[in-house]
């Protein structure tokens, strides 16, 4: 069942409780550790799933010990992104490496995406402009109110809508993103 949620002042604590081992783990294999999706952004209505983004320089072997050793297990069925249509380059800019958490931690997804690739970037312009820009912010909360009101038990149709609502704001961002000489924060 997808269920929304108002926002919880209490996830980025949940989120950085969550990150710190995985960056003690992981060491200089971590070039960020990122809280992103709809919970990283404040105000935002969402599903109570904590997601993480951890940046690497590359989807390496030692990778996978490493969270293993905290409990993560690799999900090898998920290996891609969705891909925006307005996406150019290879299909490979999309890979990423997926991870379930442990059972004794919270709802959480846990994301391995390489630096500088488009669906590295595409979470952190998309959180940081959502927070930028409170109606945006707002209307996709409503948006997803909506969705899991008339597709809470089938997340196919959630997402076959969501996404391209989704590629819809990431477009504006990049624009905003270019315009702003914008940044990503570190949470």
């Amino acid at each position: 069942m997808i269920t929304i949620v108002d926002y919880n002042p209490c996830w980025p604590d949940e989120f950085r409780a969550l990150a710190q081992p995985l960056q003690v783990a992981l060491g200089a294999l971590a070039v960020r550790i990122d809280h992103i999706g709809s919970t990283s952004v404040p105000g935002l209505a969402a599903k109570d799933i904590i997601d993480i983004q951890i940046t690497v320089c590359a989807l390496a072997p030692d990778l996978e010990p490493a969270l293993a050793a905290l409990g993560y297990v690799r999900d090898v069925a998920i290996t891609t992104d969705h891909r925006p249509p307005q996406a150019s380059g290879p299909t490979s800019d999309w890979a990423k490496w997926y991870f379930r958490p442990p059972p004794t931690l919270r709802r959480m997804h846990l994301h391995v995406r390489v630096a500088g690739r488009p669906n590295q970037r595409y979470p952190l312009v998309f959180r940081d402009y959502l927070r930028a820009h409170p109606l945006a912010r707002d209307a996709y909360g409503l948006i997803k109110r909506q969705l899991a009101r008339y597709h809470s038990d089938d997340v196919e149709a959630y997402y076959d809508i969501k996404d391209p609502v989704c590629d819809i704001i990431w477009s504006a961002a990049e624009a905003w993103a270019q315009a702003s000489t914008w940044q990503p924060t570190l949470d």
